[in-house]
């Protein structure tokens, strides 16, 4: 086992690179050891275990009080794309929520929904397709309205952007009323495709946007039962 002082997540990845390469030697039980910066690691024949520390998902979400009102925690995002580990972490855990999954198109929602999105269509080698507020497409486009806590918004997607019949995961950093999401469901649909999937980085559970999309597969990685 390794000092798990001297190892944060990153500086893992560059040792477990460098094992290949280090000076490797017995003991006296038979098993296959390395000396890496001065630490002796112990590798058991059949079985590799490294004994780090690894930060959740969870970890690198800052939550900020009372923002943007008093009683309401804000979980921001921002200080898991700033974190080179917590970004892959996040890219990551989304991915797997999609194992199993056959589709053909990933679709994600302005703008967070880009971050998380295209990462994954570009692993799995999928088109990426925008949803985007009014007026910011240059096409001919179909549209969707869906209210707000104060008035309403607009989505929209081009009309060359599903073609029938095709599968389609969307992907969103958050869900949380569960508006926007829903909003994109209809447009994939009116363009005729099948959403498969609807997965985020993030639920806010007390804000019940998972109803309004019963009847689809939704999954998220981070659970949060308040607002």
């Amino acid at each position: 086992t390794t000092n798990k002082s001297k190892f944060s997540a990153g500086r893992l990845g560059e040792k477990w690179r460098e094992w290949d390469g280090a000076q490797n030697s017995f003991d006296n039980a038979g098993k296959k050891c390395y000396t890496v910066d001065g630490f002796f690691c112990r590798f058991h024949a059949a079985v590799v275990k490294v004994e780090i520390l690894m930060k959740k998902i969870e970890e690198y979400v800052r939550s900020i009080p009372d923002f943007p009102e008093p009683g309401i925690i804000f979980r921001d995002v921002t200080s898991i794309l700033q974190d080179a580990d917590g970004l892959k972490l996040a890219i990551d855990s989304l991915q797997k929520l999609l194992d199993g999954v056959e589709f053909d198109v990933v679709v994600g929602t302005e703008s967070r929904g880009f971050i998380f999105g295209v990462p994954i269509a570009y692993n799995l080698h999928k088109p990426f397709v925008p949803v985007r507020k009014k007026g910011k497409l240059p096409c001919a486009t179909v549209s969707k309205s869906y209210d707000l806590e104060y008035g309403s918004a607009t989505v929209e997607m081009h009309k060359d952007s599903i073609k029938p019949g095709q599968k389609v995961v969307i992907v969103d950093d958050l869900i949380a009323t569960g508006g926007t999401v829903e909003a994109s469901i209809a447009m994939v649909e009116e363009l005729g495709g099948e959403v498969v999937k609807v997965v985020f980085l993030m639920e806010l559970a007390g804000l019940k946007g998972r109803e309004r999309l019963k009847g689809y597969d939704v999954a998220s990685v981070i659970r949060y039962e308040g607002k």
